[in-house]
């Protein structure tokens, strides 16, 4: 980048539950993010992806990355993609827009669209991996982003992610992919023989009953749609199990809500060990990130107790902000790094 005016860039992850903006220009980084239902609304992602921008500085291009392409308001990943790059475009403003893609490449919009639609789904986690394996120059290592709805478990070595699958279904199968996060899963997928299978709560209501995700009345993105409040979240774990505040005492709420923490610890811990045994070795640091980072912090020290001294944390060093957009975040950056082609 010697001689070469830095531009201002917009990073952007998409999903189908949240959006996340990143600006980045030198030493200059602001995150912001959002919840936005995209299966609700999919006509409405311009306007919210303008409304987000619009808390960050102006910058001079835009880069997106995303998983949003998977809600159930499309019929393919394919129409997903194209209709988020739509959404895209629409709020660039004749800005150049940069996609990345599963190949570890950034693509213009034309590219994207007509020769890669498939390659730009569920991209955000190479994304932050490209970009963490910095944290992690030497050996084996791991990145662990816990979310609200999923976890991403990439291996790293010598600085470079060494993942086994790319698409979604691969990332599934090797574990890569963990479909749990610490505030859409439902809590009865943690009691598959003695919940009732119904979304009456999810971990969210867990961790709020547990005094690890702060309480926000303002916020109403719950399974009965109401106030994400200890006293809402008491009520709604007490339905999973087909009982109510009249006959559950808030002692025996709290010992299920630690039980389903215990079991999705648990169910991480599986997934960290899987993965970690693709590594020549166990992983020497672990870089963890995400908006449960509490949780990929429990999970990794029970995984591997004697690593946890080379634990790094993007909250503590960076921000909670960056590393709840880290995604976002590392796509600004590597946009900023490498020139246009």
């Amino acid at each position: 980048m010697s001689g070469m005016k830095t531009r201002a860039v917009l990073g952007l992850d998409i999903g189908g539950a949240n959006l996340k903006a990143a600006f980045f220009h030198s030493d200059n980084a602001q995150c912001h993010s959002r919840p936005f239902a995209l299966w609700h609304n999919p006509s409405g992602l311009a306007d919210a992806l303008s409304e987000l921008s619009r808390s960050l500085p102006p910058a001079d291009e835009l880069a997106v990355t995303m998983t949003g392409e998977l809600c159930d308001c499309f019929t393919t990943k394919r129409e997903g993609v194209l209709h988020i790059l739509d959404a895209v475009e629409r709020i660039a403003d004749s800005r150049p827009v940069r996609v990345w893609c599963c190949d570890g490449v950034f693509h213009d919009l034309a590219e994207a669209r007509s020769a890669r639609p498939l390659l730009v789904a569920a991209s955000n986690w190479l994304a932050l991996a490209t970009w963490a394996g910095r944290l992690v120059s030497k050996g084996p290592g791991l990145l662990v982003d816990v979310g609200s709805t999923t976890t991403d478990v990439i291996p790293l070595l010598d600085g470079e992610p060494v993942p086994l699958g790319r698409s979604d279904p691969e990332r599934l199968r090797t574990s890569e992919l963990v479909y749990t996060g610490v505030r859409r899963t439902p809590v009865f997928a943690l009691f598959p023989r003695d919940a009732a299978t119904e979304w009456f709560a999810t971990m969210l209501d867990v961790y709020l009953v547990l005094g690890e995700i702060a309480e926000n009345p303002a916020v109403c993105d719950t399974a009965d749609g109401r106030p994400a409040t200890s006293e809402y979240a008491h009520a709604r774990l007490a339905r999973v199990f087909c009982d109510d505040l009249e006959t559950a005492s808030v002692h025996d709420l709290f010992i299920i809500a630690d039980e389903a923490r215990r079991r999705q610890i648990h169910h991480l811990v599986r997934a960290l060990q899987r993965v970690s045994n693709t590594l020549p070795a166990a992983p020497a640091s672990i870089v963890i990130a995400g908006s449960g980072e509490f949780l990929a912090r429990a999970a990794v020290e029970r995984a591997f107790p004697a690593s946890t001294n080379h634990l790094l944390s993007l909250a503590e060093s960076m921000g909670n902000t960056i590393s709840t957009a880290a995604c976002a975040f590392a796509v600004a950056v590597l946009t900023q790094e490498r020139p246009r082609v």
